[in-house]
């Protein structure tokens, strides 16, 4: 079945009538037509996904997952959270956490639908981004009032995010950017970028200290055997200045009872 005039077809129709890439959801049987996002719109979905998918906690993340909770509804979520196995195909169910971004001329009536049929197939939480002048974030839940968060509050997904997510995350490109490094140092055992840094200086001081270590036990040694047997040769010198901390000390427990400067080499 040919689905490029969908809409001009009779219904209802069923998921099995759509392919990935047609340009349209459908709700209880009935065609929603899917446009291209606009230039704000596009970018703010690239970076909410960014976030999203870094948090530390997600494991499966998409954009435009087309999701079929019915074999008569098929809904696409700028960007979903949990529940995408790696398969082809419509994904049965819903997210767990779902991102929308409404700029103008969005279709409220449209929005209102598909954020119902979200939440009835089991979404827990459907996060619409409102474009414009000035954002803000509305967050709806399973049978609770609508919630609207400002920006400089933190949004927060229990059991699906491990971090809470500034609303300026979600559309703004410099705190999307910060967001998304903390959750991949968190990724890999870091709590933060001052986390990494404080490693980073600790091995320094720690590179710096054996270093002290090893030229101080080279000077000694050096001295040491030029007290005890006079000048010494310059390959004997190169050898000590080549040499691990493991082999200064022990040349330097054989010195104690060396004869010469052979036996201060000499393999026991």
């Amino acid at each position: 079945m040919s689905t490029k005039n969908l809409l001009k077809t009779k219904g209802p129709f069923k998921v099995e009538h759509l392919r990935s890439g047609d340009p349209y959801e459908l709700s209880e049987g009935h065609p929603i037509l899917c446009l291209p996002t606009g230039g704000r719109g596009s970018r703010a979905n690239l970076l909410g996904g960014m976030v999203l998918d870094s948090d530390p906690a997600v494991t499966e993340a998409g954009v435009d997952t087309g999701f079929a909770p019915e074999p008569d509804t098929l809904r696409a979520p700028d960007v979903a959270v949990g529940r995408i196995p790696d398969v082809p195909g419509w994904v049965q169910g819903a997210p767990l956490l779902a991102l929308e971004y409404a700029d103008s001329g969005q279709d409220e009536v449209e929005l209102a639908e598909k954020i119902a049929d979200l939440l009835k197939a089991g979404t827990r939480l459907v996060w619409v981004v409102r474009l414009g002048d000035s954002p803000y974030v509305e967050v709806h839940r399973p049978q609770q009032p609508v919630q609207l968060y400002q920006p400089g509050q933190l949004l927060e997904a229990p059991g699906i995010l491990k971090n809470p997510v500034p609303v300026e995350a979600l559309y703004d490109q410099e705190v999307a950017y910060a967001i998304t490094l903390r959750n991949l140092l968190q990724r890999r055992g870091y709590a933060d970028l001052e986390a990494v840094r404080a490693e980073g200086e600790a091995k320094g001081r720690a590179k710096s200290e054996a270093r002290r270590r090893l030229d101080g036990s080279i000077a000694f040694l050096l001295e040491q055997l030029t007290t005890k047997f006079g000048p010494l040769p310059a390959e004997t010198i190169a050898r000590i200045e080549n040499a691990s901390l493991e082999e200064l000390q022990l040349w330097s427990v054989r010195l104690l009872t060396a004869t010469t400067l052979e036996e201060t080499f000499s393999v026991a």
